[in-house]
C-alpha cells in the first residue's frame, strides 16, 4: 500500500511544542486538530511512503513503542479527513489489536470542524479578544 499527502497547497500547518498539529484547509474551510501521535503520522506522510515506513518514522520521532497497527489507525483517520490518500486497502486493525500494541502510546486522534464552528467556539470562549 502506498500513502501520499493530498494537495497541500491550501493547507496551513502549525506545529505545537508537544508534537500536535493544527491544520487549516482554506479551500474546504475546515480546521483539523491532530494529537502528537496523529501529528507524527502526518509528518511521516509528507511524501509518498508505505505503512511500514510511516510506523518506523513514528517510532523514531514520537514513541519507540508505536506499532504498525497504531500507525494504520492514524493513517485511517487522516484518510477519513481527506488529508492523505492511499492506494490499496488498509487492513483495518481491530480495536483489540491496536490496544494490544499500546504501552505508553496515545491513540492517534484527528478532530475536525468547519471554520465557522471554530469561530463560534472561539467567540464563546472569548479567545483572541483583548480586554482593556
Amino acid at each position: 500500500m502506498q500513502i501520499e499527502p493530498r494537495d497541500t497547497n491550501n493547507l496551513v500547518v502549525n506545529g505545537l511544542p508537544d508534537g500536535s498539529k493544527m491544520i487549516v484547509d482554506s479551500r474546504n474551510e475546515k480546521v483539523f486538530a491532530l494529537n502528537p501521535t496523529a501529528g507524527a503520522a502526518w509528518d511521516a506522510c509528507s511524501s509518498q511512503t508505505t505503512l511500514a515506513a510511516v510506523a518506523e518514522d513514528m517510532r523514531r520521532t514520537c514513541n519507540p513503542a508505536i506499532t504498525e497497527e497504531v500507525a494504520e489507525q492514524a493513517i485511517a483517520q487522516l484518510q477519513e479527513k481527506e488529508l492523505v490518500k492511499t492506494s490499496g486497502l488498509l487492513r483495518n486493525a481491530n480495536r483489540r489489536q491496536v490496544l494490544a500494541g499500546l504501552s505508553a502510546v496515545a491513540l492517534p486522534l484527528v478532530v475536525s470542524m468547519t471554520m465557522s464552528e471554530q469561530r463560534a467556539f472561539a467567540a464563546v470562549a472569548n479567545s483572541g479578544v483583548q480586554t482593556d
